[in-house]
């Protein structure tokens, strides 16, 4: 993997070899499995920085960054889905997404233990949300991805960064 020292954009310019049924996703690790989230989701991704804790908070906010700013939350996925804390490494990175609420558009990041790659997923290679067997909450999947022989657990990210449901443990996490 490069090493990231600088704010990477993900963009979908030049990418006119997709074929018309597939999305891109950026694809990532938390602990042995892949995930992926699609690519119009994310705003950036950047290198893990230093997060300010935040007292009396969930063990799954990780904390805030300052991102040429502009205070941002940041949610350990790895908490969120396993409840326990991601490992930090010098491949964890942070995702920042843009999530709707109401009328506003919020900036969240959340912690991955590493980057995969960017992949064309085909419509007829994702399989729906299966109703048993995951490890994590199924309203968090969206479908499970199948190229060549890998499954990828497909994010859906509105519902795993769902705001209400973040900042529902006493005060609102935005304020």
């Amino acid at each position: 993997m490069e090493e990231m020292n600088t704010i990477n954009r993900l963009s979908l310019e030049g990418s006119a070899d997709i074929s018309l049924n597939a999305r891109q996703y950026l694809t990532f690790h938390i602990g042995n499995e892949i995930y992926g989230v699609e690519v119009n989701n994310v705003r950036e991704v950047i290198e893990y920085e230093h997060v300010y804790k935040i007292p009396t908070v969930p063990s799954f906010i990780r904390g805030v960054i300052n991102l040429r700013g502009e205070v941002v939350p940041v949610v350990d996925l790895s908490s969120r889905f396993y409840k326990r804390a991601s490992d930090i490494t010098k491949l964890s990175c942070i995702v920042i997404v843009e999530v709707e609420d109401r009328d506003d558009t919020i900036m969240l990041g959340f912690v991955i233990d590493s980057i995969n790659a960017v992949i064309d997923i085909p419509e007829e290679k994702i399989e729906t949300t299966p109703g048993f067997g995951a490890r994590i909450r199924t309203e968090f999947i969206s479908g499970i991805g199948k190229i060549d022989s890998n499954f990828i657990i497909l994010l859906n990210m509105h519902k795993v960064l769902d705001i209400s449901e973040l900042s529902n443990f006493g005060y609102n996490l935005m304020e």
